[in-house]
């Protein structure tokens, strides 16, 4: 399958060598371009030869760059430049499928795409990875890869994604591991399924793939009120997630006194918070290599904040503003509130605990809040002069919830100003103070 530029960078290689708006690439340097990767493999090159397809007539450029790692400047419709690759996996704790009717089609889409894995970070299931496809991630070297693992039982693999090549295509980590590419991993944990004896397997069975298995993430099943007809699953509750950081803890343990004090495997946030259980330390998370499952995320926000409040001189604001947040952060920004209005005088910080009804109180994250329950639970109240929200609450970080409702809807219908935040200590505190 051949891909068509969509634009030329202005003084680009590209420009300069005569490539158009239009033009379809078959090849470069002979290697057939089928897709963002394999054009990103194809351009590491001094010399390029390219070979397009213009109307009916066939050109071939040819570009000569200063180094192998400069950009040429073509651009194209997607990052994928086909057809996004779906999941065939029916998981027993599938989020999507416990959407509720009657949202935007995408957020019915499951995606499995090993592409989107490399460029985005995006985790894939290696059910839908063929032969080819693992060798070309071999040859390329792609890596990190972020593999959903569950669980390294294979037979329990099947039965937890309802696929039959879920067991079998567990090899592909072996392949990864034997071509030196790096993996980050992933465990959703359910109650009595995948924890326990069979967690301390996995963890065990994928430490053989050391150094690159480069992490292992233990998340707990998030489950919506959305689940009729669906797999019936528990929710972790203080002791079971006291269990599941114990066996990560003793796991760890083990496996640091053997490789220099590393830690393999963390359980994320939400164990830790369900368990009423510190949080470890910054030095614990080393590179933070798993923030996009919730690993570190609390401790990380915490360091960044404290720090930026002790280099920030003491100074009376006169600001009220309201921040709100979901259940399970709702500890954390109390803590940070106590602590900025110790030092700021006058700054009046409302946290507000905002319960999610619409996917169900057993969904506590920030990420998932809706703007129909901010608007639901925020009118009437005083909030002061500014609404801060999380900015991961927003679809794509856009200014829309998953339920559709816009920033400006919810902002005309409490009659305030409302600001995304990041999840970074330091911007927060500036936005808290009335800083961009």
């Amino acid at each position: 399958m051949s891909v068509t530029v969509k634009s030329v960078l202005e003084s680009s290689y590209g420009e300069k060598a005569g490539v158009l708006t239009g033009d379809v690439i078959e090849t470069i340097n002979g290697r057939e371009i089928v897709d963002v990767l394999d054009y990103r493999f194809a351009i590491q090159s001094k010399k390029l030869s390219i070979v397009l397809k213009r109307g009916l007539t066939e050109v071939c450029v040819s570009i000569r760059k200063s180094s192998e790692f400069s950009d040429i400047g073509l651009e194209f419709e997607t990052y994928l430049m086909d057809k996004q690759h779906s999941c065939r996996n029916k998981c027993i704790f599938c989020f999507v499928d416990q959407m509720p009717e009657g949202m935007r089609d995408t957020l019915y889409f499951k995606d499995d795409d090993s592409r989107l894995s490399f460029l985005f970070g995006n985790y894939i299931t290696l059910t839908n990875l063929t032969e080819k496809e693992a060798e070309r991630i071999c040859e390329m070297h792609i890596s990190p890869i972020n593999i959903s693992v569950h669980t390294m039982n294979p037979e329990l693999r099947v039965e937890m994604m309802k696929n039959k090549n879920a067991g079998t295509s567990l090899r592909f980590i072996k392949k990864f591991y034997d071509a030196g590419i790096k993996m980050n991993t992933q465990l959703v944990l359910c109650p009595g399924i995948n924890d326990g004896k069979e967690l301390e397997y996995s963890l065990s069975e994928l430490a053989k793939y050391s150094p690159y298995i480069n992490s292992i993430a233990a998340v707990p099943v998030g489950l919506t009120k959305y689940r009729e007809g669906l797999s019936p699953l528990k929710s972790y509750t203080k002791q079971t997630a006291n269990d599941v950081i114990d066996i990560i803890d003793n796991f760890n343990a083990h496996y640091s006194f053997f490789n220099n004090g590393k830690v393999l495997a963390y359980a994320s946030d939400e164990f830790y918070l369900l368990a009423e259980r510190e949080l470890p330390g910054e030095e614990y998370y080393g590179e933070y290599s798993q923030l996009d499952n919730g690993v570190g995320m609390c401790t990380l926000l915490k360091s960044e904040f404290l720090s930026a409040l002790k280099d920030c001189e003491e100074k009376t604001a006169n600001r009220k503003i309201s921040l709100a947040t979901g259940e399970s952060a709702y500890p954390l920004m109390c803590e940070l509130k106590a602590a900025l209005e110790a030092k700021m005088k006058n700054t009046d910080v409302n946290i507000v605990k905002i319960e999610n009804k619409f996917f169900g109180t057993t969904v506590t994250v920030a990420g998932l809040l809706t703007g129909r329950d901010l608007k639901e639970q925020l009118q009437g109240k005083d909030l002061g002069e500014e609404l801060l929200i999380p900015r991961v609450s927003l679809r794509n970080e856009g200014d829309r919830f998953l339920d559709d409702i816009t920033l400006e809807e919810l902002s005309e219908y409490l009659n305030i100003k409302i600001t995304p935040v990041e999840n970074n200590g330091e911007k927060l505190l500036s936005r808290i103070l009335g800083g961009a």
